[in-house]
């Protein structure tokens, strides 16, 4: 193929490429002959070949020496040649590129030439790959272009000017004044401009946000000339005025006017106008009708207001969620979840938790958020919350936030009457699946908590399920061994084994079997409990023992107290001579020497017979109490 053929006949080559090698080849060679007529000083051809090249580019090949082509074309004076040279910029540089800084100069004399097309190139070109640096540099001209008498300038100008303020939020002040005056233009690409501008101002800036406040009434006059108004050829689509610019204008409203009377009043009647005029059979006028139910809720709206414009889409917007519709299941689900309220909770719920179970998974963490949001604001009673939040968790369990376990877990702490409830239900749920890790970690500290209720199996809310002391730790053992169980969760159920080991009698051998395999564990954190566990094994077995020494139990406290004739002894009961009864003479023959052992290893040194009145009984029985 030949270095010099047009762009239309190397497009036809490569398309007819058989194979990916073939297609590679052609690629090559052009790209080949393109670079060395670059490196010509009178090519007249530059345009013709970074076309060709972009075309490269968009295949996915490499074209990153074609960007000093760029620079030389845009600092051309003929317009065939700049135009090239910014498309090649737009496409292969941007603002991380230090190639990008050496068409600031160019760029900044575009801007002031009197053609407005070439204006119009370089503010393409700094809307799309301007740096910090050149929208800095450039500010003060494009500020200038907001007050140009020519609307084509105007429009592009203002989206340049939203770059800026996305790129450099300081710089916002600088076009205040503009955005405000832009207001008053009839074009309507400049005023969809201004309004993008004007909300990307507030979001940044509170002042500034006061300061556009004062331009409701505005705002107001325009939306309702563009709700008013009759059919436009150039705007209309489907039967709405310019659906893009009004949609634009009610998120202005909403932001102008949340947390503030005076905005909220003065567009409460264009609110109702447009809900009212707007049509609704067609995307577009939906479109219009979901912006406005948002500003209507988000707003200090009349009470009204509020119900009489929600309520017609209380049955109607969660129905939609299980439309073929995928691109707009987004927003239903932000608007059926605005429309929840104490009065519809258990029908919107209910239709919130159907599409939960077969939404995509982009969709899952927000609408697990909003549901939980709702059952916490709304709910009817505790019962109804508790099985709200357990069908999210067994729905999308791994999809909710973090501070859903301890929030569920607070929750069940405070229903005392519905502990037997819940912990049947969460152990049907952890037999049935252990997938769902936050599900796992609420069932498995409610076992620990409340498995005695398990056990007796006598709830009457639920129906009755025989659960042994086997099945309990086999559950939990279950999860503790599972691969699809995090550490987090590890822990959980290591502790409602341990926890288990004082509402059980028949199975503590088996709990301590489990407890002590985690004290080699990798992993730090259940080595650690595991080690605890453990240490409090060997404690309660010490406490055995003392209560066993001599086969007898703690005499009863009341036989200390039952004697008021006996003397007070500060000292301690006396042994033979007057002398204090030491620790040894409290104890006789062998239970007394292992009673010692077990409290710390006191020597036994030889002492004298010991005293065997009613004063020593009372003393080891004291001891013995002590030491419990």
């Amino acid at each position: 193929m030949s270095p010099s053929v047009r762009l239309q006949e190397m497009i036809r080559v490569i398309r007819s490429a058989r194979t990916q090698g073939e297609e590679r080849g052609v690629i090559q060679r052009e790209c080949a002959a393109i670079r060395a007529q670059f490196r010509q000083a009178d090519n007249g051809g530059r345009s013709h070949n970074l076309a060709k090249l972009l075309y490269v580019h968009m295949l996915g090949y490499p074209a990153h020496f074609g960007q000093m082509e760029c620079v030389r074309l845009i600092a051309s004076p003929r317009y065939n040649e700049k135009r090239v040279g910014y498309l090649g910029a737009m496409m292969l540089l941007d603002e991380n590129q230090d190639a990008s800084l050496l068409i600031t100069n160019s760029i900044k004399n575009d801007l002031a030439h009197s053609s407005q097309y070439v204006q119009s190139l370089a503010l393409c070109t700094l809307a799309c790959m301007g740096s910090a640096e050149m929208c800095r540099d450039l500010a003060p001209e494009i500020d200038r272009l907001l007050r140009a008498s020519s609307s084509y300038i105007k429009k592009k100008a203002t989206l340049c000017a939203v770059h800026i303020v996305r790129k450099v939020p300081e710089l916002g002040e600088l076009f205040t004044p503009a955005a405000r005056a832009l207001l008053a233009e009839k074009n309507h690409g400049v005023l969809h401009g201004a309004v993008i501008l004007i909300t990307e101002l507030c979001e940044r800036n509170a002042q500034t946000l006061v300061q556009f406040r004062e331009a409701v009434p505005e705002l107001v006059h325009i939306m309702r000339g563009l709700v008013t108004s009759g059919y436009s050829p150039e705007h209309t689509v489907a039967g709405i005025s310019d659906p893009f610019l009004q949609v634009r204008i009610l998120r202005l409203l909403r932001i102008l006017g949340r947390n503030n009377d005076t905005a909220s009043d003065a567009m409460n009647d264009l609110l109702a106008q447009v809900a009212t005029n707007t049509d609704s059979s067609k995307t577009a006028g939906s479109a219009v009708l979901y912006e406005t139910v948002l500003t209507v809720m988000d707003i200090k709206s009349e009470s009204g207001l509020r119900v009489s414009q929600t309520q017609p889409y209380w049955s109607n917007a969660p129905s939609q969620l299980q439309g073929p519709k995928h691109v707009l299941r987004s927003p239903i689900v932000k608007l059926s979840l605005a429309l929840v309220s104490a009065i519809n909770i258990r029908s919107m719920m209910k239709e919130l938790l159907l599409f939960l179970s077969t939404c995509p998974p982009e969709l899952k963490s927000h609408a697990a958020s909003g549901i939980f949001n709702a059952a916490e604001r709304y709910s009817p009673s505790q019962r109804w919350h508790i099985d709200t939040i357990l069908h999210v968790l067994i729905t999308a369990g791994a999809d909710v936030r973090d501070e859903t376990v301890p929030n569920l877990i607070q929750l069940i702490t405070n229903a005392s009457q519905l502990h037997c409830y819940t912990v049947h239900k969460l152990y049907r749920a952890l037999v049935a699946d252990i997938s769902q890790q936050p599900l796992v970690q609420v069932a498995c500290w409610c076992i620990g908590e409340y498995g005695d209720s398990l056990l007796q199996g006598d709830c009457e809310e639920t129906e009755p399920i025989q659960v042994t002391e086997d099945d309990i730790l086999d559950a939990l053992e279950t999860v503790l061994q599972s691969h699809m169980s995090s550490p987090a969760t590890r822990g959980f159920a290591l502790t409602a084994t341990m926890k288990l080991s004082t509402r059980i009698t028949e199975n503590v051998d088996r709990i301590r079997s489990i407890v002590s395999i985690y004290g080699s564990c990798m992993d730090v954190e259940l080595q650690q409990r595991a080690v605890e566990y453990n240490a409090l094994f060997k404690k309660r077995l010490m406490e055995t023992n003392l209560l066993a020494v001599g086969g007898r139990r703690v005499c009863d406290l009341l036989d200390l107290l039952s004697d008021p004739e006996e003397p007070s002894l500060p000292g301690g009961p006396l042994g033979p001579g007057g002398a204090p009864l030491g620790p040894a003479g409290l104890m006789s023959g062998s239970a007394g020497g292992d009673l010692l052992y077990l409290l710390g290893g006191l020597e036994l040194a030889p002492t004298p017979t010991p005293a065997t009145g009613k004063h020593s009984n009372k003393m080891m029985c004291t001891l013995e109490l002590a030491q419990i």
